[in-house]
């Protein structure tokens, strides 16, 4: 029985570690069939390592999402293991600590220009320097967090997913023709490094699990990277621009 990714070509960014969410849709996506090329930035040794752990060991390019040179070489690095993409995953977000969780006040425009030009624009930029790999369609997805209302503590990386969540739009309005679809994934707190980097986070699991619908594991990443797989697949092949929640219904009922 063939699996829902069987065949699939994707590229895979932000793995850090083995909580990394990008390291689970990577193992979800190799148990379904798919060939992996990861990304990384910094620590390469650490995702080299990482990139090991998985069911069968993933090539690691180094990404900085931010560096032209590396945008314009990567297509040519993607193909040293791949002859053509069909799937890209953006789990790519940053903001100095200015922007999380100090005064939203006082974070200087420089930082907030990092938040955004790393958190939100890279989907962009990530896209277009992989679009030549696409001649034949694709699925862009990224990683959100629910940014329609004003989380403690989570600042101006909010106001940063509120941006990706707008450049999912355009990019799925100007892709389209070229048969690529553009969707975000809006996940509940899951435990991973970057979580850690967000004061409160502790109080926020604790909150998802009682007021979610259908309860919510922070320490179970499964789900999302099942939900993210769905949508790297051909199982949604009409459905672009969009949102979909993973995050145990509390979308749904508010805090």
């Amino acid at each position: 029985m063939s699996g829902l990714l069987q065949g699939k070509r994707l590229v895979i960014t932000g793995v850090i570690t083995d909580a990394s969410l990008g390291f689970h849709v990577a193992k979800v996506a190799q148990e379904q069939g798919a060939q992996v090329v990861l990304t990384g930035f910094g620590r390469m040794s650490l995702v080299e390592r990482i990139a090991k752990r998985l069911p069968n060991p993933a090539p690691v390019i180094e990404l900085d999402v931010t560096n032209p040179e590396h945008l314009e070489a990567l297509p040519g690095k993607v193909r040293e293991h791949l002859d053509g993409v069909d799937g890209v995953l953006h789990s790519i977000a940053y903001g100095p600590p200015s922007t999380l969780g100090a005064d939203f006040l006082d974070a200087p425009w420089e930082d907030v220009a990092t938040a955004v030009q790393v958190s939100a624009y890279s989907l962009k930029s990530l896209a277009v320097a992989l679009l030549p790999l696409m001649s034949e369609g694709g699925s862009v997805v990224g990683m959100d967090f629910d940014a329609r209302v004003a989380w403690p503590a989570y600042n101006w990386m909010g106001v940063s997913k509120a941006a990706l969540e707008s450049v999912t739009r355009y990019l799925a309005r100007d892709l389209g023709p070229r048969k690529v679809r553009v969707n975000l994934v809006a996940a509940g707190p899951v435990r991973t490094m970057a979580a850690k980097s967000i004061p409160g986070f502790t109080d926020l699991d604790k909150m998802w699990a009682e007021r979610a619908p259908l309860g919510w594991d922070p320490t179970d990443p499964e789900p999302v990277a099942k939900s993210v797989c769905v949508l790297l697949s051909d199982w949604l092949p009409a459905t672009t621009g969009s949102m979909v929640w993973v995050d145990g219904g509390l979308h749904a009922v508010g805090m």
